[in-house]
C-alpha cells in the first residue's frame, strides 16, 4: 500500500493542471492513476446508493417488482444509448475530457435527488439521469485511458483502472451498511454527493486530456456490412439472453424477503461485487487460452443456475447461492461479452459494431427486466424465473454453437 501511495503521488506531481496535450505526447500512468481515483470515488458514491436503492423503491416508495425492473431496464437502455452517442461525439470533437467531466458531473448531481423522491416515477427519472451520466462518460473515458499510455502497457493501464473502480464498488456498499442505521436512507443518498465531488475535483485538476484531430465518422456507418455471419449470431444470442435478463436488484429484493434486514442488504451487494471482482482477472487469462466464446456460454450457465435458485430455493442457503452464482456470472460476462466484438468486426467498423451491441443489449435488457418483474408480480416467482432460466439455456446452446464455429475456423487456419 505504501508503494502504491508513493507511485500515485509521483504520478500526480507529473499530471499537472489537467490541460490537454496536442503534440502527440502521452501523459502516461499519471493519467491512469488519476482516472482510477476518479472512478474509485464515483463508484463509492454510486454503490452507496445502488446497494439499498431496490429495497427503497419497493419498500419505501411502494413500487412493484415490475416497476423496479422497468426502472433498472430503462436506466441501462439509457446508459447504452448515450455510451454509443458520446463515443461518436468525442471522436467528432477530438476531445475526451469535456464529455468525461460532464458525465461524471451529471451522475454526481443526480443521485442525491433520490432523497426527495416520493414515487417510483420520480425514482425512475433520477435513475435515468444517473445512467445518462454513466453513458456520457464511459466511451470517451475508455478512449482517454487508451490514449494516455503506449499500447504495450495498455493492459496494465486498464487493469489498474478497473482495480480501483472495483475497490470503490466494494467500499460503497460497506459504507452504506455503516451509515444506514445511523442516518437512514434519504440522508444516505445526500451523503453520496461527497465522494462524487471529490471525484470531480481530481478529474478537473489532475486528469490531462489528449486531443486528437476531429474525426469525420458517421454514426452506425456500414451497419449492413457486419449484420451477418457470426456477428449477427452473437447479437442474436445476446438478444435472447437479454429478454430473460434481470440484474442484481432482484437479488437484493429477494434477500430482504428471505430475512436479511434492510440495513444489511448492501452487504449482499458488496458480496456480489467481491465475486465479480475475483473472477475477472482469471477469466481474462483463461479467455486468452481457450477463447471467449466458451466462457460466454459458461456465464449463461451460471445465470441459469441463479434462476434455478430463485425458483426452488429459500432460506439463507439460497442467498449464498444467489450471491455466488450471480457474482461469478457477472464477472465472466462483463469480461468477455464486449471483448468478443473485435473478433467479428473489422477495425474500420468497430465503432459501428459496438453501437449495434449497445442497442441490442439495452433494448433486450429493458424487455427482460420489465417482463421478469411483471411475471413475478402477476404469476409468481417460480414462473418468472423458470422463464428466465429457459432463455438462459437457449442462449447457452447458441453460444456453444458459436464456440464450435470459432474452433472450427481456428483449426482451418492452422
Amino acid at each position: 500500500m505504501k508503494g502504491f501511495l508513493i507511485r500515485f503521488m509521483a504520478a500526480l506531481s507529473m499530471g499537472g493542471t489537467g490541460k490537454g496535450l496536442q503534440d502527440g505526447s502521452k501523459p502516461g500512468l499519471a493519467n491512469v492513476y488519476a482516472m482510477g481515483l476518479v472512478s474509485f470515488f464515483t463508484d463509492v458514491s454510486t454503490e452507496m446508493v445502488t446497494g439499498y436503492l431496490p429495497v427503497f423503491i419497493v419498500s419505501d416508495l411502494g413500487g412493484t417488482r415490475a416497476i423496479l425492473g422497468l426502472i433498472e431496464g430503462a436506466g441501462e437502455l439509457t446508459n447504452n444509448f448515450f455510451r454509443m452517442i458520446s463515443g461518436f461525439i468525442s471522436d467528432r470533437l477530438g476531445k475526451r475530457k469535456p464529455l468525461v467531466f460532464a458525465g461524471y458531473a451529471f451522475s454526481t448531481l443526480s443521485k442525491p435527488l433520490f432523497s426527495v423522491s416520493t414515487t417510483p416515477t420520480e425514482a425512475l427519472s433520477v435513475r435515468v439521469m444517473d445512467r445518462i451520466g454513466k453513458g456520457i462518460r464511459t466511451s470517451p473515458r475508455d478512449a482517454l485511458l487508451s490514449q494516455s499510455v503506449d499500447e504495450k502497457v495498455a493492459g496494465k493501464a486498464f487493469g489498474l483502472h478497473r482495480s480501483l473502480d472495483q475497490l470503490g464498488a466494494i467500499l460503497g456498499p460497506l459504507l452504506a451498511t455503516i451509515l444506514l442505521p445511523l442516518i437512514g436512507p434519504r440522508p444516505l443518498f445526500v451523503a453520496s454527493f461527497i465522494p462524487g465531488v471529490i471525484a470531480l475535483l481530481i478529474l478537473w485538476f489532475f486528469v490531462v486530456d489528449v486531443k486528437t484531430a476531429p474525426g469525420k465518422t458517421q454514426l452506425l456507418k456500414g451497419a449492413s456490412k457486419i449484420m451477418k455471419g457470426d456477428f449477427l449470431l452473437l447479437l442474436t444470442i445476446l438478444a435472447i439472453f437479454g429478454i430473460g435478463y434481470y440484474d442484481f436488484s432482484f437479488i437484493l429484493v429477494r434477500s430482504a424477503e428471505l430475512g436479511i434486514a434492510p440495513d444489511l442488504v448492501p452487504l449482499v451487494y458488496m458480496a456480489i461485487n467481491l465475486f465479480h471482482t475475483a473472477i475477472g482477472y482469471p477469466t481474462g487469462v483463461l479467455s486468452d487460452r481457450i477463447g471467449r466464446e466458451p466462457l460466454l456460454a459458461t456465464s449463461f450457465i451460471l445465470f441459469s443456475l441463479t434462476s434455478l435458485v430463485f425458483t426452488y430455493s429459500s432460506g439463507f442457503t439460497a442467498i449464498i447461492l444467489l450471491i455466488v452464482f450471480y457474482g461469478l456470472y457477472f464477472g465472466i460476462y462483463e469480461t468477455v461479452s464486449r471483448a468478443l466484438v473485435p473478433k467479428y468486426a473489422p477495425s474500420e467498423l468497430r465503432g459501428t459494431a459496438y453501437g449495434l451491441l449497445y442497442i441490442v443489449v439495452g433494448l433486450s435488457n429493458l424487455v427482460g427486466m420489465s417482463l421478469v418483474g411483471f411475471i413475478w408480480d402477476n404469476a409468481g416467482r417460480i414462473q418468472a424465473f423458470t422463464y428466465s432460466m429457459l432463455t438462459g439455456i437457449v442462449a447457452t446452446v447458441l453460444a456453444v454453437l458459436l464456440a464450435i464455429r470459432a474452433c472450427a475456423k481456428s483449426l482451418m487456419t492452422q
